[in-house]
Parts: C-alpha cells; structure tokens; sequence
C-alpha cells in the first residue's frame, strides 16, 4: 500500500520517536521509500497503482500501452506516463521500477484515456489509439506521412492488421490538437492506407 510521509507519521505517533523508528523500518525493508515523502510496504505493489501517485497529474501511454495492447512487440520494462504543464520529461527509478514521465500539450491531455482499477486503487491509462498518437508526438524528425509509415512498420514492428482495427476517427479528431505535423503526417498515413 502506498503511504504518504505525513500518513506514516501519524501511524507511528504513539512511539516516542516516530522519525526513528520509521528509520529503522526503512533499514530493515519492512516499508520503502519511492520517492521524498512517498513510500511503499509492499514491493510487489503493481506499478500501474504507483504510476499516478509518484508523479501528476499524469496517465500511462506510450511504449508501455503498445505494448500490453499488443501493438509492438517488445516488452517494456519501465511504465511511460503522459503529463502536462510539465517543463521537462521526468525519470524515476525506484525499487519496484522505472517509471518515465513525458509531457504534452494541455488540450490533449484529457482525451482518450480511461479509468481502471486494480488491487482496489484507480489509475487511467490511454486507449492504444491515443498512446499512439502520445508517441508520434514525442517522436522527431518525422517529415512526411512515409516516415511515419517507416517508423511504425519497420522501427516499432507494428502489424499491417492491428493497425487497421484502431479507431480512426478518433486519431483523426484528436491529431490537431498536438498542433505538430508528425501526428498530421500520422492521419494522412491512415487515411491513405498505402503502407507497402
């Protein structure tokens, strides 16, 4: 279960020096800290519960999404958020993982995304079509609808059919909103379907 610093101090209240034995706790593992004022007393807490709490506000996109959808066929070892009103991407790497936080525009922040739950704590995640697009956007250098159509089949090995499944629409009606060409040349690349 996640804790704050204040929550645990307000546990540790009847000892006569809360500080210390949360020290002690910390050295012998029984709690671990995440973060400054963040901590955990169960490493095997799932990283999508922590993903929210460690840094937002902020939801789970990108690599990691493509990947548990199946889209990309790596395996993705850290859990890749999308933030907003973040001056720079941020990192994390704790006990139980990494966590990689990247920001985007404020008007696409809140669309696409859905709340899930597990082990009784909440946290929203994207739909594929919109980690991909979260992707694009982070993704320099793509100056055509070709070198989007390159990066998604050659780079990210992404099948020809479970591309064609995505909603398109959605794609479609969310694309100006990032207000960069890469997710533009990503809807021409859907619309035209020559990915040969």
């Amino acid at each position: 279960m996640l804790k704050t610093h204040l929550a645990l101090m307000d546990e540790l209240k009847d000892y006569a020096s809360p500080r210390a034995k949360l020290t002690r706790m910390l050295k012998s593992g029984s709690i671990v800290q995440l973060r400054r004022g963040l901590f955990v007393d169960d490493v095997s807490i799932s990283p999508r519960v922590v993903a929210p709490v460690l840094y937002g506000p902020s939801y789970i996109s990108f690599e990691y999404v493509l990947a548990t959808a199946g889209l990309i066929p790596e395996r993705v070892a850290a859990v890749t958020s999308a933030t907003f009103n973040k001056n720079k991407d941020k990192v994390f790497r704790t006990p139980i993982g990494e966590f990689v936080y990247r920001y985007l525009p404020a008007a696409v922040y809140p669309h696409g995304i859905k709340h899930e739950i597990e082990d009784g704590a909440g946290y929203l995640i994207a739909t594929p079509e919109k980690a991909l697009c979260d992707s694009i956007y982070k993704v320099k250098g793509l100056n055509s609808p070709r070198d989007v159509v390159n990066l998604l089949f050659d780079d990210w090995r992404i099948q020809q059919s479970d591309l064609a499944n995505l909603d398109r629409a959605f794609i479609s009606w969310i694309a100006p909103m990032y207000g960069r060409r890469s997710v533009a040349h990503l809807v021409k690349a859907l619309e035209t379907g020559d990915w040969r």
